[in-house]
């Protein structure tokens, strides 16, 4: 009776197996695995948005201003909900942040969205949140602003979960925020380089988790 029960209990896990095909890996869920945002060899999946220099260089992405102008490179893909993990390195003073949920207006540079900032100064909120139209919505505590290594490589997470906002850098907790009422909910991830023409920033292992479901 047992060698009868065990090849009936065999009988049936083979049943189940066969009812995937051979080779194909079952559908995971949004947000289950991480993947490279960013491959490593040239801008596939990604557009620039306006007349700035986007190279890639040494398996990272350089960004250099070279006009007075905003300058942006941004997916092609649009996100809602998702982890992004990324390291970067300010190679001048020019300000910069990573853009999401954002839009921009036909052409041009204009951009309706949210900015995690980036500045090497310290001060000057890296890790905060700006933009949507009102300006600075939140940034980190004093105590954290010094978290920036001004001339080396920054490690940032970004979490966007519903209305929910958090940040991390170099493995400090920057913002952790409610946004009640946000204008922008989805919309592409860009990477920016503010007017003036000092942008000079340097982006690579960016990885994400997209947990949007539509």
């Amino acid at each position: 009776m047992k060698i009868f029960a065990a090849f009936s209990v065999a009988l049936g896990l083979c049943g189940s197996l066969g009812a995937q095909p051979a080779g194909k890996p079952a559908a995971r869920p949004p947000g289950q695995d991480w993947i490279r945002l960013f491959n490593g060899v040239d801008l596939a999946g990604w557009k620039p948005v306006g007349q700035e220099k986007w190279t890639v260089e040494d398996g990272g992405i350089h960004g250099q201003g070279i006009t007075k102008e905003y300058g942006y490179l941004a997916t092609e893909k649009t996100y809602r909900d998702f982890h992004l993990s990324l390291r970067f390195k300010c190679e001048a003073d020019g300000n910069s942040g990573v853009f999401y949920h954002s839009v921009f207006e036909g052409n041009t540079t204009n951009i309706l969205g949210i900015q995690v900032e980036i500045d090497r100064a310290i001060g000057h909120h890296t890790g905060g949140l700006y933009g949507d139209g009102k300006g600075w919505i939140v940034w980190p505590a004093p105590e954290n602003e010094t978290v920036i290594r001004p001339y080396d490589w920054n490690e940032m997470l970004i979490q966007v979960e519903g209305n929910r906002i958090r940040t991390r850098l170099n493995g400090v907790p920057m913002i952790d925020f409610t946004y009640p009422r946000p204008v922008s909910t989805d919309g592409v991830i860009a990477l920016q380089l503010h007017s003036g023409g000092l942008g000079n920033m340097r982006f690579k292992d960016i990885w994400i988790r997209d947990l949007t479901v539509r």
